[in-house]
């Protein structure tokens, strides 16, 4: 007879503190194909660790095992499954059958290991052939004890093993579903197949035909009996099914998944709440912040977005640098610009010095001094909050006049109106006229800090300037901006000679920086904030997922050790609980996704703030909150991948 377990000297010990108790010591013996071996000793006696060493669910601390003529403690993790998954099969006193599936998906379970997939047919033969053609759509609970083992009898037999590993059986049976589960173990006997059962029952290791007692981890009696007959013996032939193509592996992994989540409803509402909870956010957020920035946008061309400035550049004739005064711009340049351009709607002569120094009284600070005409306060919505603008009779006249900035009041005056007081502007004596409303600060300073005085009182009695420092022009509503730079341009190159060999840049025409970085600067905050808040919601809920499926993994250390034990490698392990993990932040991302675009439609609603849905942010959520699943159960995965098989089955 060909032996196909050959145990030699094997040692197990189990640490206890700081010692190693000994629970094998030297166990050395043979099991041959087709033979049908009990394994008998009293509690204590290391019978079931013998079982689990001769089923590759332990490994030994020293000895050698041969399984079908190959050293087993040479395998590695994926080949020791793959041992466990085409010669043995598993009979366990606890049943260990998934409470979530049928008894048919139960028999049919260790498939999806060796061909990924759960094909039903061959699972309902063999509950035929136990008995339980019947009830192959009840679950666990819904059957006997006598019947749960007799489906574990099936799920053993799935896959064709050479040898059935039994382990106390008949334990938690009665007295007749006892005597089924030995006929039935009899009869695979009979039919070739090798039957090793662990008991502590006289009466159940009578059915065998040779008796192996064990006591105090050592072999005391090895008997055969004298009727065995010669029984022949099946060489793992593989069914049709079990060389069939690998099949939808994933699906099958995701219908168990969403059973163990309906399982714990209350564990998968919490668990995707907060990951719903960081989606909702940021679909809501980026959709208020979006219908803000437009509308942010709309008020800044209020403001004067739509203007264009225009300033002198040096240029290069002949690799020398021009900075004639033939190309600085004058009040004949702003008056030709409106004449010429059909897009231009009005224009503004500007000039400008910065750290001029003002006083009153004892006090003084360092501001700008504008020197403009009367409509500039309209095209920069500028109107005084206190007091008037000049007129242009003031300007004109070159009246001793000026309007100041709400931080050069509050430097000069404090609290006080400081409308008919007299200021001193590089020491000469100006009236104040009037306060500008604030506009606060932007990428280029203080905007509040600047005072402006007449255009002309400016140029001749403040700075003694013949020329401009730029020329701001407000385009029409709705017109090109680009084809208004152009005329412009042309009108000044015409005006001004410059040469048509000339292509540098003469003239710099640009929008208004400030504004335009104002509304740079407004979204980049907005982005920022949005992205932090995303950021911190997501991680929690991502925290909650990671919390939840250490949970699961601890109460479900027992399914781990079976799934190993018919086969599962560390990856079907990791894999099924990073399928789970996934479908948290997926279920999370839908909801999500519904409650943000909700929330927005709704503040648009209630307090008729616009809002705008953005597809892109749509999708992004969506695709983070189901990596966040992934990454956040990686590592509750990786801890149930990791588990022993033996400890995970004795597990609570």
């Amino acid at each position: 007879m060909k032996p196909l377990i050959e145990l030699k000297n094997i040692l197990k010990s189990y640490p206890l503190g700081d010692q190693r108790i000994p629970i094998l010591k030297g166990i050395s013996l043979t099991v041959g194909a087709g033979e049908f071996v009990a394994i008998m000793g009293p509690s204590g006696s290391g019978k079931s660790t013998l079982m689990n060493v001769m089923g590759l669910l332990d490994r030994p601390d020293s000895g050698s095992y041969l399984l079908d003529g190959q050293e087993v403690q040479s395998l590695d993790e994926r080949n020791l499954a793959r041992a466990r998954r085409e010669t043995l099969g598993f009979v366990f006193q606890q049943f260990h059958l998934l409470p979530r599936l049928s008894a048919l998906e139960n028999v049919s379970l260790p498939l999806l290991y060796s061909i990924r997939s759960m094909p039903l047919a061959p699972a309902e033969r063999l509950l035929r052939r136990v008995g339980l053609g019947d009830r192959m759509e009840h679950r666990p609970a819904q059957l006997s004890g006598g019947q749960q083992q007799r489906v574990a009898i099936a799920r053993s037999l799935i896959q064709s093993p050479r040898i059935i590993l039994a382990d106390e059986p008949t334990g938690n049976l009665d007295t007749r579903s006892s005597a089924e589960i030995l006929s039935l173990l009899r009869e695979l006997n009979l039919e070739g197949m090798t039957v090793i059962l662990v008991t502590h029952e006289a009466d159940v290791a009578n059915a065998a035909n040779r008796i192996i007692t064990i006591r105090d981890g050592r072999i005391e009696s090895d008997l055969r009996k004298s009727e065995q007959n010669p029984i022949p013996e099946i060489h793992g032939k593989k069914t049709v099914f079990q060389m069939a193509k690998d099949g939808n592996r994933y699906l099958e992994l995701f219908k168990q998944a969403g059973r163990t989540l309906i399982a714990n409803k209350l564990r998968t509402v919490l668990s995707t709440l907060g990951v719903l909870i960081g989606v909702a956010a940021v679909i809501a957020m980026l959709a208020i912040g979006k219908g803000a920035q437009e509308a942010i946008e709309t008020q800044l061309s209020s403001l004067g977005s739509n203007l264009l400035s225009v300033r002198p550049a040096a240029i290069r004739i002949g690799g020398v640098t021009m900075e004639s005064d033939w190309l600085k711009i004058t009040k004949e340049d702003a008056e030709a610009i409106l004449l010429r351009v059909p897009e231009a709607k009005q224009t503004g002569c500007v000039v400008q010095a910065n750290n001029q120094r003002v006083a009153w009284q004892e006090k003084n600070a360092a501001t700008q001094v504008f020197g403009t005409q009367p409509l500039y306060a309209r095209m920069h919505a500028l109107i005084p909050v206190v007091g008037r603008y000049f007129t242009d009779d003031e300007n004109q006249s070159r009246a001793l006049v000026t309007v100041i900035g709400a931080t050069v009041s509050r430097e000069l005056f404090g609290l006080e109106n400081p409308v008919g007081k007299t200021i001193k502007v590089n020491r000469i004596p100006m009236r104040v006229i009037g306060m500008l409303p604030e506009k606060g600060a932007s990428s280029f300073g203080d905007r509040d800090d600047q005072i402006h005085v007449p255009l002309h009182t400016a140029m001749f009695r403040l700075f003694g300037k013949s020329f401009l420092d730029f020329i701001e022009v407000e385009i029409e509503k709705g017109a090109d901006m680009g084809v208004a730079q152009n005329r412009i341009d042309s009108v000044l190159r015409s005006r001004h000679d410059i040469p048509p060999s000339q292509t540098e840049e003469a003239f710099r025409i640009f929008n208004m920086a400030d504004l335009q970085s104002a509304l740079s600067e407004t979204s980049k905050t907005m982005s920022l904030l949005l992205l932090v808040i995303a950021g911190i919601s997501l991680f929690v809920g991502g925290i909650g997922i990671m919390n939840i499926m250490l949970v699961s993994v601890t109460e479900r250390t027992r399914e781990i050790g079976l799934r190993k034990a018919i086969g599962g490698t560390s990856g079907d392990i990791l894999l099924q609980f990073l399928v789970e993990s996934a479908a948290i932040g997926v279920i999370g991302g839908v909801l999500g996704v519904l409650a943000g675009s909700g929330t927005a439609l709704l503040v648009s609603l209630v307090a008729g703030w616009t809002t705008s849905i953005s597809p892109a942010a749509v999708l992004g959520s969506f695709i983070f909150s189901s990596l966040i699943g992934m990454v956040f159960g990686l590592w509750p995965a990786r801890r149930a991948a990791q588990l022993n098989p033996i400890d995970a089955l004795k597990g609570e």
